[in-house]
């Protein structure tokens, strides 16, 4: 019988290269972003709900575990309530970076449609080539790559966060 060789990728500049720029087009960035935006009307959701008994912490694990593909494990001490207040800062701040770094994106590719008449004194001008240009580059592709990053991040604590006060 045949036997199966394994080769081993050399960690080139290339390779790492690669991987960043496939980052942004991975199923994993897209739902650490869907996290990012969705723990923040969860967890306010939890205050009220807790309070009334529902299991919240259940609920907020659940969802840690369904996006982040983290398993916290436990009885949170007060159900999910310290888990919804406590974290509400830290999820406001990270919506609002996920969603304005992705607004970036899209706003400076899609630069020419949100251009006025006169881009002379735009970034980039005073062409509209050098302005399309230095706005999708710099802006767009330049936020497109670094976003991931960002949100990973940003989801790294919130995790922790969420393993110190639900499990």
């Amino acid at each position: 019988m045949g036997s199966v060789r394994h080769v081993q990728v050399r960690d080139t500049g290339a390779v790492r290269m690669w991987r960043i720029a496939r980052e942004p087009f991975t199923a994993t960035t897209w739902r650490r972003t869907a996290y990012a935006v969705l723990a923040l009307p969860v967890g306010l959701a939890c205050v009220p709900l807790s309070l009334l008994g529902a299991p919240t912490a259940r609920w907020q694990r659940g969802l840690v575990r369904r996006f982040l593909d983290v398993d916290i494990s436990g009885t949170a001490r007060g159900g999910g309530l310290p888990h919804a207040l406590l974290a509400t800062p830290l999820n406001l701040l990270t919506t609002f970076i996920t969603v304005y770094g992705w607004a970036i994106v899209a706003m400076n590719l899609g630069w020419p449609l949100r251009a006025g008449s006169d881009y002379s004194g735009a970034w980039g001008g005073p062409t509209f080539a050098g302005a399309w240009a230095f706005h999708a580059i710099l802006g767009g592709i330049g936020f497109l790559l670094l976003m991931p990053w960002v949100v990973r991040g940003l989801t790294a604590v919130q995790v922790r966060v969420a393993r110190s006060l639900l499990s």
